[in-house]
């Protein structure tokens, strides 16, 4: 009888931090939901139209922050999702970015980024391990957009392009050597499935979707449709 009144307690004072774990992941896709809707409103910011179209995986990390003293650092949380082989955006996979950058940097920025990811490989390898942008895969500035200080490459030859809209005292954002893994931990809690993997849910193979990864897809497709549409 004691025996089970403390397992009832243990899972009264659990509950509320599950339900907050899952609550932050919501909110994660819903401010990811808000970048591409703010990104694509803006006409001399907007991603260029044949990288959506031509785009393997796009992901999206709201409110990186870089702060700098003249060693700087920057962390961010996001969301990854990769065009299923017919052709629809699969459900999200969560990420972490991490990186340092060196140079005579003072201020806090925070940071909205898009990454387009054009190479099926780029993605493979971020599920292998830890991913470091400029190293692994070539990353250059999108053709449209205010990332000051990075060249565009508008002949598309770049695996990966960014965009971002910056709040803060820094003029841009250096994603060279910055490193990109799987939350593991974050997706076990979105999709209430300890055994769930990043292939299977961009295999879409996920049972428990919030409405707001639905959402998230639905506005995507907006903007970056597959041939034939939905």
């Amino acid at each position: 009888m004691k025996r089970i009144t403390i397992k009832i307690l243990l899972t009264s004072m659990l509950a509320p931090l599950l339900l907050l774990a899952n609550s932050n992941e919501k909110a994660r896709i819903e401010d990811a939901t808000d970048v591409i809707l703010d990104i694509m409103d803006i006409p001399e910011q907007k991603i260029h139209p044949e990288l959506l179209d031509d785009a393997y995986g796009i992901a999206v990390i709201p409110g990186v922050i870089k702060v700098g003293l003249g060693l700087g650092g920057r962390h961010g949380k996001g969301i990854l999702v990769v065009r299923t082989p017919d052709g629809p955006w699969s459900h999200p996979v969560f990420l972490i970015l991490t990186g340092g950058s060196i140079g005579w940097q003072i201020g806090v920025q925070s940071t909205d980024i898009i990454l387009i990811f054009r190479k099926k490989k780029s993605v493979d390898a971020i599920l292998e391990g830890e991913f470091t942008l400029g190293a692994d895969a070539s990353i250059a500035a999108g053709p449209v957009g205010r990332h000051v200080g990075a060249k565009t490459d508008v002949t598309f030859k770049a695996e990966i392009y960014s965009y971002s809209q910056s709040r803060g005292l820094f003029a841009g954002l250096a994603l060279e050597g910055a490193v990109i893994q799987i939350d593991h931990d974050a997706n076990e809690d979105f999709y209430d499935d300890q055994t769930v993997t990043p292939d299977d849910i961009f295999s879409n193979r996920v049972q428990n979707v919030p409405a707001c990864a639905q959402e998230f897809r639905r506005v995507l497709t907006e903007y970056a449709r597959w041939e034939g549409g939905e």
